[in-house]
């Protein structure tokens, strides 16, 4: 990618979970990411779990648990769904 070049963060794809923190660690750094960044593991589970293909919205609750998981996208987007989930999960 492009922007990755400029910004000088290119990294081999890594395979421990270790050298997955440590290329987190140095994107978060790089480009100033100011918000938190959690990670998976190598295995990649929450990606398996999560995982919405076609694209989806999710919004997960504060225990962990999915509370709207939207139609398939881009067409089954319903924002205004969303904003009613965020509004009785709040």
């Amino acid at each position: 990618m492009q922007s990755n070049i400029k910004e000088h963060v290119l990294f081999r794809n890594p395979r421990t979970d270790e050298e997955r923190a440590s290329v987190a660690s140095s994107c978060v750094r790089k480009l100033h990411i100011t918000i938190p960044a959690l990670l998976d593991s190598i295995e990649n589970r929450v990606e398996a779990e999560y995982t919405g293909w076609p694209d989806r919205l999710y919004l997960i609750g504060r225990d962990g648990r999915i509370r709207f998981k939207s139609e398939p996208g881009p067409f089954g987007f319903d924002t205004r769904l969303l904003a009613q989930a965020l509004q009785s999960n709040l």
